[in-house]
């Protein structure tokens, strides 16, 4: 294990989890076309930071940090990595951070349209996964693991369970960068993508739910399980709090002069600890797999030693 290059793939990480924020902030504060022209801002490379300017130009420059901080990452595990599996991640990582950026330039050369927008946040999660089992697959715990015992037959396989959870919660991430960029803060959201959010935080209470309970309940003592289950738990009861929060704040919004900060706060902090569940709950489906096996690789080690006894 190279613990540079982890902490390394840490930074990737945590930077690109200011890249979200940034991005939520931009949407809130209705900065999208502060500026009409892409890549620059005005025409200047470092425009006055003024306005909704601060908000828009100032995503560009997170963007372009956390773009030459995925080259830097890619080209560090090239370098010192052996396993062609976590280069071949590496190399996903930069297609989608380029991606990611073309998409964003896209955003606005063409107005801001919705499908254009919403992809644009899809993505950002999307890379915001890689980069963060990118930090999971390099770090000590990861290499230090050890295979546990085959669960019981007859019960439902936890590795299904938090993958389950895993794809409910990016379903939900897509339906709410949706309902996000349906309005801006000054016109109602659209009620059936309202229900969809909803039935989709439904979804994600009863599939994380039941992951991590089931993870509590089999693994106790297990902190390399426990741990990632406990706390995602614990972000998830916060996220419905900051989710009936931020509707609450939008509901008067359009009768505001100007997006307040109450409603910008709160509605960043849910796309914010939104993005933390989804990272939590990637870290607690890999260690899952890594240390579990899988349904399919015991059936067949049992038809081998059936076959040859």
């Amino acid at each position: 294990m190279n613990k540079g290059l982890n902490r390394f793939a840490i930074l990737v990480a945590c930077a690109t989890f200011c890249l979200i924020i940034a991005g939520a902030l931009v949407t809130s504060h209705d900065a999208g076309l502060a500026t009409p022209d892409w890549p620059l801002s005005n025409g200047q490379v470092f425009p006055k930071m003024v306005g909704n300017l601060f908000w828009g130009h100032g995503h560009r420059m997170i963007a372009t940090t956390v773009g030459l901080l995925t080259i830097v990452l890619v080209i560090y595990i090239l370098a010192k990595e052996e396993r062609s599996w976590v280069r071949r991640l590496a190399k996903f990582a930069l297609i989608a951070v380029i991606a990611q950026g073309l998409l964003g330039g896209l955003t606005v050369k063409l107005m801001l349209p919705l499908p254009v927008s919403t992809a644009h946040a899809t993505l950002a999660q999307l890379f915001f996964c890689t980069t963060v089992s990118l930090a999971v697959f390099t770090s000590r715990s990861w290499m230090e693991a050890r295979v546990l015992p085959a669960e019981g037959k007859g019960i439902l396989p936890l590795p299904y369970l938090c993958a389950a959870a895993l794809v409910t919660i990016f379903l939900q991430l897509i339906i709410g960068a949706t309902l996000r960029h349906s309005a801006t803060w000054d016109q109602r959201l659209p009620a059936e993508l309202i229900l969809a959010h909803i039935g989709g935080a439904l979804a994600v209470v009863v599939m994380l739910g039941f992951a991590t309970l089931t993870v509590l309940r089999r693994h106790n003592g297990q902190h390399f399980l426990t741990r990632p289950a406990t706390l995602a738990l614990m972000l998830l009861f916060v996220q419905l709090f900051l989710g009936v929060s931020a509707y609450i704040t939008r509901l008067r919004s359009p009768y505001d002069p100007q997006p307040l900060n109450p409603m910008v706060g709160i509605t960043v902090a849910h796309v914010a600890c939104g993005a933390l569940v989804f990272a939590t709950t990637i870290v607690l489906t890999l260690r899952v797999i890594k240390v579990l096996p899988a349904p399919v690789q015991e059936f067949e080690r049992e038809a081998r030693l059936q076959a040859r006894s």
